[in-house]
């Protein structure tokens, strides 16, 4: 069983993002053009629609965001949506160059910065899984990450999911929480607690069919 080290600094933070983009961008450039075009984990987006809400947030600014959202209405899906449209007619070579090119840098909209490094690994399996692909993430960046979706209300609702129950990675050396357990790989758990019904298919314990009842 691998083990990891939590990462608590901002500047410790953004190496991982980067790191865990990277590896993104690396997938990505396997993807045939039918699977840029398949169903990705993230409800009603396609692999491609997922490379372009990246990107967009790769390259977003808490002034270029507060700007968009006022213009949306404050309606966030409104908002992701938006972002999306913005790359509709784009190939799928400008939307990879794009994802390498602004996935070094460190803007980012207003928030924690465990979001981006969350959004790197939860985007990269959405789009991954359904091609059959698999991304080498580090324990460091799946422990950081599963303590983050945990914890985390808003957007995520992985604390809403993940209330009552004990947590155990069966790849890393990670544990969590107290109750019925479930098991299963790191990334798999967190999908799940993110709300990915796919992602149950991995995992067992007395607690699953509490966690699947929470998933919608």
């Amino acid at each position: 069983m691998a083990d990891a080290t939590t990462t608590t600094t901002k500047s410790g933070v953004w190496p991982l993002i980067h790191e865990q983009r990277r590896k993104v961008g690396d997938m990505m450039a396997t993807l045939t053009p039918e699977q840029w075009d398949a169903g990705s984990l993230c409800a009603g987006w396609r692999v491609r629609d997922v490379a372009a809400h990246c990107v967009e947030t790769q390259l977003m600014t808490p002034a270029r965001f507060f700007g968009r959202y006022l213009g949306s209405g404050f309606r966030f899906d409104q908002f992701n949506a938006g972002g999306v449209d913005r790359h509709r007619s784009e190939s799928t070579d400008a939307l990879l160059a794009e994802y390498r090119s602004s996935a070094p840098g460190t803007n980012a909209p207003p928030g924690p910065v465990l979001t981006w490094l969350a959004e790197a690994l939860i985007h990269g399996e959405d789009m991954a899984r359904p091609a059959g692909k698999r991304i080498d993430t580090s324990p460091e960046v799946l422990i950081e990450v599963a303590n983050y979706a945990r914890r985390t209300k808003p957007l995520l609702h992985g604390k809403d999911r993940s209330l009552g129950l004990k947590l155990r990675a069966t790849d890393v050396d990670w544990t969590a929480g107290e109750g019925p357990e479930v098991s299963g790989p790191a990334a798999s758990l967190i999908l799940a607690i993110t709300g990915r019904r796919p992602a149950l298919d991995d995992l067992s314990g007395d607690g699953l069919e509490t966690l699947r009842s929470r998933i919608s």
